[in-house]
């Protein structure tokens, strides 16, 4: 393993044990409804489905449902613990790029990953390479446009980071995918008056004096003008 690897092991190990094994945020919850429902379109439960860069396994207590699940991880330490509690499916601790993850493929499906890959291209391709003629990549990373609007804390050690816009994203697929689906989620802002979209009292107090489908309407729009946190992208391997 190379030092920059071994860095971004120890990273993702560290992140993954204070987030993502204590609690889920609004942010992975809407990207899991959107995973689910584009699966469920699909409407098959014997999906060959790899998920990479799973983390600590929490999407995959909601894949398993569509068929045989690999998931594969940089953060071992975290893997480990995430096959004990999800031993329906089959973990795969090591990098990406280098490991052999088998292939034929129906769908492969990635989180929030692409930012943080040294070769976005190559990373693409080589899931391309896992599936089978016209199977589905589902996709979450983070949009650039948004994240300028937030105070982002630096890059910790061993953390890449390489956010994408929408153009961006759709010339990083359009080589090996079609794209069928693209759209912004999930409006979370930290600083000026967008913060108001962040807050639960807010919504609550908006639902009370029947005011809540217009704070809904607003986040709709914010989405419509790509401005929510996450991305969201289906395609097709090209054949």
């Amino acid at each position: 393993m190379t030092e920059a690897i071994e860095k971004q092991r120890a990273f993702w190990n560290d992140w993954n044990a204070s987030t993502r094994e204590k609690s889920l945020n609004e942010i992975s919850i809407e990207q899991t409804e959107v995973i689910v429902s584009w699966l469920s379109s699909l409407r098959r439960r014997d999906l060959k489905i790899i998920e990479i860069g799973c983390g600590a396994g929490w999407l995959c207590t909601q894949l398993v449902q569509f068929g045989q699940v690999t998931a594969t991880d940089l953060s071992d330490e975290v893997l480990a613990r995430a096959a004990q509690r999800v031993p329906q499916a089959r973990f795969i601790a090591g990098d990406f790029m280098t490991t052999d993850v088998g292939s034929g493929y129906d769908v492969a499906i990635s989180l929030e990953v692409l930012a943080h890959v040294a070769d976005q291209a190559a990373f693409l391709s080589k899931i391309a390479g896992l599936l089978k003629p016209g199977g589905h990549l589902m996709l979450a990373t983070q949009n650039k446009p948004a994240l300028v609007l937030n105070d982002i804390p630096a890059p910790g050690p061993g953390q890449l980071r390489h956010w994408v816009d929408r153009h961006e994203l759709h010339e990083l697929l359009a080589p090996r995918f079609r794209v069928k689906e693209m759209f912004s989620i999930t409006p979370r802002f930290n600083r000026g008056v967008l913060r108001i979209l962040n807050s639960y009292r807010l919504q609550r107090a908006a639902d009370r004096v029947f005011l809540g489908s217009l704070m809904r309407g607003v986040k709709w729009i914010v989405n419509k003008m790509w401005l929510g946190w996450t991305i969201m992208g289906l395609a097709e391997v090209r054949r």
